[in-house]
């Protein structure tokens, strides 16, 4: 097992964590979704500036995950506030994001990302994790009900111009 570095990310960090989230939906979603609508999706929601925006904001949490040679940046995650993810109650948070490289997948990287994100979500005072996904990724939600998630609800999510259909899925902490 591969002994990735995890750390909270700052906004110097910003960049990396821009890279690795562009980097990572290209190469989960090729093949899924349309080019014009990945490559507008990632312009707007995995930008520097976003990820600049959710590293100073004290009610987001963004993990940065590093190769242990060379600290080069290979996945990540963001907690925040519950956003378009159906009815929350008091003790909500979401899980907003999570990925990792191709390279790293099947490596525990992604295991590690999510017992971080659970542990930080519990030192917050959450009480239940939220998170979308989009119903055609598979690998994704069987890693999600593998960590104990299991869906809830259904939502339309636009990636571009398309509307998608994802699954909401919660667990309880």
């Amino acid at each position: 097992m591969i002994p990735w570095r995890l750390r909270r990310a700052s906004i110097d960090d910003a960049a990396a964590v821009a890279l690795v989230a562009q980097a990572s939906f290209l190469d989960t979603f090729a093949g899924l979704l349309s080019g014009p609508d990945i490559i507008a999706h990632v312009s707007r929601k995995s930008s520097a500036e976003a990820f600049a925006g959710w590293a100073s904001d004290p009610d987001a949490v963004l993990t940065l995950a590093e190769h242990p040679h060379g600290a080069a940046p290979v996945g990540y995650s963001l907690l925040t506030p519950p956003a378009e993810v159906g009815d929350i109650g008091p003790g909500d948070i979401e899980l907003r994001r999570i990925y990792t490289l191709a390279s790293a997948r099947g490596t525990g990287l992604g295991a590690s990302l999510m017992s971080q994100a659970l542990c930080d979500a519990r030192e917050r005072g959450a009480r239940r994790m939220l998170l979308g996904v989009f119903a055609g990724n598979g690998r994704a939600r069987d890693f999600y009900e593998r960590q104990g998630f299991v869906p809830i609800a259904e939502r339309r999510f636009r990636i571009g111009e398309t509307l998608h259909d994802d699954f909401i899925y919660a667990r309880d902490l």
